[in-house]
């Protein structure tokens, strides 16, 4: 709102020296909170010298005179700049008001309006900012100093002067300076800032790090690949900030008429004026008619969705996407890396003969020990969890693609698909005793020990564990159609789809008939939000009413790909989204209602009513303020059960399904 212009409370980010700041839009007032304290002392020694020395009237006419002045000056200054530059908003309504007191002798009445005007702009612009520190102290966690290692020691460098390829050291407790990957180290991070994710996760050489992140345990070294502006964190800052820079059509309507509503104001003064002849009713309906309620309706609420949204980690690039989210009646999703983890996990451990399921992880993992390929890695995962030690393999060897050979204990093992184990003299007929379907995503590694068979694993790509409760929650809030679309075969879609409850299932799709999938929803009818990882589901994201990133944290290509991007992946947040965005709407509705009514009842109220004061006016004003506020205020808590979410084990015959500490999810096969 434009009287805000009237107080210098505001802090910028940059040093223009004291000179004019039209650069960066912002008006600077003569006026301070102490300024404005001095105001309205002399104004209370007007009504205490009044009360005590009768007789006294014309040091109580001065004292009163000097605070409306301190206090009514910086208002009407403002109102005078407006109109030079050709701007007709409600300051001039204020600045009016307290023109019409001065006229009148009422010089208490102008010092107390002002002060109630002033005081309410103060509030309402430090809750405003209040509500925007609350998002920047989730972005303003990096570091200003950093650790870099020189030679064998380490030198304490400014976080700004650190270039990708730099190694830093990280001590427990500190916050991370840049985008990094570990070379040296183990550690626990809190990564709450960037995933919204409660639960610290494990970190090990190789694995990832983002830049305002903190390190709760170990001393690890970390090759730096992205500093400044271009880390996780600087995109998030840059995508929080625009988002508060947008605005929705409705707000920008407000804008555009706001211009004809002074006018409109002092036709009615007019009129009451000429039905009443009493000025403290005018000066009263020009004071309750600022709508401060009104247009702080729609920002107030904005800033606290933003809000309660950046504390689960999900970016809104544009506040206008928030309205868009709570008219969603479709969804369209992805399969591989959004409804499924994206790699491979063991499913099902199948030992032949009088082989034991440890031992069977234990032949095969060992012989794959030193594989890179994703199976291999698999089987290392789950013999880490389930406690088994590894052997050191000898004389590995490894074919692309088919399957490798190594010796674990002094014995021969061969691990791959079963041409490969075919190829290398096994010639039993050990497929028959396998009862699972790779037509439906299952991967089949088969095991040999000195030429004989004597297992095999079976590996998929797993499902989240929380994606059957999110679907229903979706359901529930009236999204009426939800497809999976997937560029995987159709068998292995209808089994993952049937494994999370999803009803409709398009499979072999390649990015060019997604969009068109997305299209044809669309020319339903359908509002279609579309989710996906944000890389090979750009199109699709693109051409949906809003387009949602999974698992954006560090991936700039997800952050920009869609029109909002969820920093982990957690599909609990996709319901939540939605029904923040319907709240968001309530509020705003609920506030829009009673800004207009309090106008309307004002007008009525001064107009015709037993009070013409315009002291009640004034309080009124701030007090119809302060109700909106409040009102929207509710909406910084959405989403506080999730902040300590964690998957629930979900027994399925033979396996249980459990969180890894990364948040992605693994079918383990017990092995007793």
């Amino acid at each position: 709102m434009q009287v805000t212009s009237l107080l210098s409370q505001h802090e910028h980010d940059h040093d223009h020296g004291g000179a004019d700041c039209s650069v960066c839009g912002h008006d600077h007032a003569p006026v301070r909170l102490w300024q404005t304290l001095i105001g309205v002392v002399f104004v209370l020694n007007a009504y205490v010298v009044d009360w005590l020395f009768q007789s006294a009237e014309r040091v109580s006419s001065a004292s009163a005179l000097l605070g409306a002045v301190i206090l009514g000056y910086p208002i009407v200054v403002t109102s005078v700049k407006d109109l030079w530059k050709g701007i007709l908003s409600i300051n001039e309504l204020v600045g009016i008001a307290i023109i019409a007191s001065f006229a009148s002798g009422e010089y208490k009445t102008a010092g107390v309006v002002a002060f109630f005007m002033l005081m309410g702009e103060i509030i309402e612009t430090r809750t405003a900012e209040g509500a925007r520190e609350s998002i920047e102290s989730l972005i303003k966690l990096t570091p200003t100093k950093a650790r870099r290692i020189v030679g064998k020691g380490e030198q304490e460098v400014a976080a700004k002067d650190l270039a990708v390829g730099d190694v830093i050291r990280i001590r427990p407790g500190d916050n991370v300076a840049a985008d990094g990957v570990i070379v040296n180290g183990q550690g626990s991070f809190n990564q709450a800032t960037i995933t919204g994710e409660s639960l610290p996760v494990d970190k090990k050489p190789g694995d990832d790090v983002f830049a305002g992140t903190q390190n709760l345990t170990g001393v690890l070294e970390v090759r730096v690949s992205r500093a400044g502006q271009d880390t996780t964190l600087g995109k998030v800052r840059e995508l929080i900030l625009a988002a508060e820079k947008t605005k929705l059509p409705l707000m920008r309507i407000i804008d555009q008429y706001m211009s004809f509503y002074t006018p409109l104001v002092l036709v009615i003064a007019a009129l009451v004026w000429a039905f009443t002849h009493d000025f403290n009713r005018v000066i009263s309906v020009i004071v309750v008619s600022c709508p401060c309620a009104f247009i702080l309706a729609t920002p107030t609420a904005m800033v606290a969705a933003l809000s309660a949204a950046a504390r689960l980690g999900i970016l809104i690039k544009n506040v206008g996407d928030i309205e868009a989210a709570a008219r969603i009646n479709a969804l369209v999703i992805d399969k591989t890396g959004t409804l499924t983890t994206g790699k491979l996990a063991v499913s099902r451990l199948a030992p032949l003969g009088e082989t034991a399921p440890a031992e069977l992880l234990r032949l095969a993992a060992s012989a794959e020990k030193y594989s890179n390929h994703p199976t291999a890695k698999a089987l290392a995962i789950l013999a880490d969890e389930a406690g088994v030690p590894l052997a050191e393999p000898k004389n590995f060897a490894e074919t692309a693609g088919r399957g490798i050979k190594a010796e674990v204990d002094g014995k021969a093992i061969i691990v791959g698909r079963a041409q490969w184990l075919k190829d290398n003299g096994v010639t039993e007929d050990f497929l028959k005793a396998v009862d699972l379907n790779e037509t439906e995503g299952f991967s089949l590694l088969f095991i040999a020990r000195e030429g004989k068979c004597i297992g095999w694993v079976g590996l998929q790509d797993q499902t989240r564990p929380e994606a059957r409760e999110a679907l229903a929650e979706l359901k529930a809030i009236g999204v009426r159609r939800i497809a999976m679309v997937s560029g995987d075969r159709q068998p292995v879609a209808v089994r993952v789809a049937r494994e999370i409850g999803c009803e409709e299932v398009v499979g072999d799709c390649l990015p060019q008939n997604k969009v068109e999938f997305v299209r044809a929803v669309k020319l339903k009818g359908y509002r279609v939000a579309v989710v996906g990882d944000g890389v090979n589901d750009a199109p699709a994201l693109a051409a949906g009413d809003i387009g949602i990133a999974m698992g954006a944290a560090g991936s700039e290509v997800a952050i920009h790909s869609a029109t909002i991007a969820l920093m982990n992946n957690d599909l609990r947040r996709l319901p939540f989204l939605i029904s923040l965005s319907r709240s968001t709407r309530a509020v705003i509705n609920q506030n829009l209602l009673f800004g207009i009514l309090f106008i309307l009842g004002g007008w009525s109220f001064f107009s015709i009513g037993p009070v013409s004061s315009p002291i009640i006016a004034a309080i009124l004003h701030m007090t119809g303020s302060f109700i909106v506020i409040f009102n929207s205020a509710r909406l910084v808590r959405k989403g506080e059960e999730l902040e300590h979410y964690a998957p629930a084990v979900a027994e399925t015959g033979g396996t249980a399904t459990g969180s890894t500490p990364s948040g992605g999810a693994q079918l383990t096969p017990k092995l007793a």
